[in-house]
């Protein structure tokens, strides 16, 4: 998946783990940098409603079950279905994924700012083919189980299961260009970002 590139905007993918905090950068980058934000859990939401494509192929696939009595899908039901079998977990990425990253590409290739945003979990493959940049937010996983559960009220044995279901640190890093520290203040991280923003202008755009 590529686009074409423009030499007045960059297109930066956010992405770390459940619990990382990528919201309060995301807000950060929206505030002070004027940035447009794109959250593929939204956009997957989206195309779940009922009559969209996302809930149309996880119906054929898993069956009408999976919608309650008011016709929207049993969130609770399908997150437990993803986080308790990789197989599953598989199936339904396969269904949603690509169906979120074409309608990703669309908007990317339409932003008007000079920042765009898009905060993910999981990038597509090859992410420096689509992205000029990756950032990766690392934080300690005691720090993201706090905040999970106190934030979200979900278990220990919850968080752990669904910190399971995604990519190691080694993955993230591995196509990072640039990590957050996110262990420490807001300020601490409105430095690292800014100091990111002024290097990749000096330097010259892939």
């Amino acid at each position: 998946m590529t686009r074409s590139r423009r030499d007045d905007n960059r297109l930066i993918a956010l992405t770390g783990g459940v619990g990382s905090g990528k919201s309060r950068i995301l807000e950060l980058l929206r505030q002070e940098y004027g940035a447009e934000v794109i959250q593929t859990d939204l956009v997957a939401r989206e195309l779940e409603e009922p009559g969209q494509q996302g809930y149309l192929a996880l119906t054929q696939a898993f069956g009408r079950e999976l919608a309650g009595d008011d016709g929207y899908l049993k969130r609770d039901a399908l997150a437990a279905m993803i986080f308790g079998d990789e197989e599953v977990r598989r199936r339904v990425n396969g269904l949603i994924h690509p169906l979120v990253w074409e309608r990703v590409k669309k908007w990317s290739e339409e932003f008007s700012s000079s920042i765009m945003v898009v905060e993910s979990a999981v990038l597509p493959e090859n992410p420096g083919d689509f992205f000029d940049e990756v950032w990766y937010v690392y934080t300690l996983r005691e720090k993201r189980i706090r905040r999970l559960t106190e934030s979200r009220g979900y278990s220990e044995e919850r968080c752990l299961r669904m910190m399971e279901g995604q990519a190691s640190e080694e993955e993230f890093r591995k196509s990072a260009s640039h990590v957050i520290d996110n262990n420490g203040s807001m300020e601490d991280v409105r430095r690292q970002v800014e100091a990111i923003i002024k290097m990749d202008k000096e330097e010259p755009r892939r």
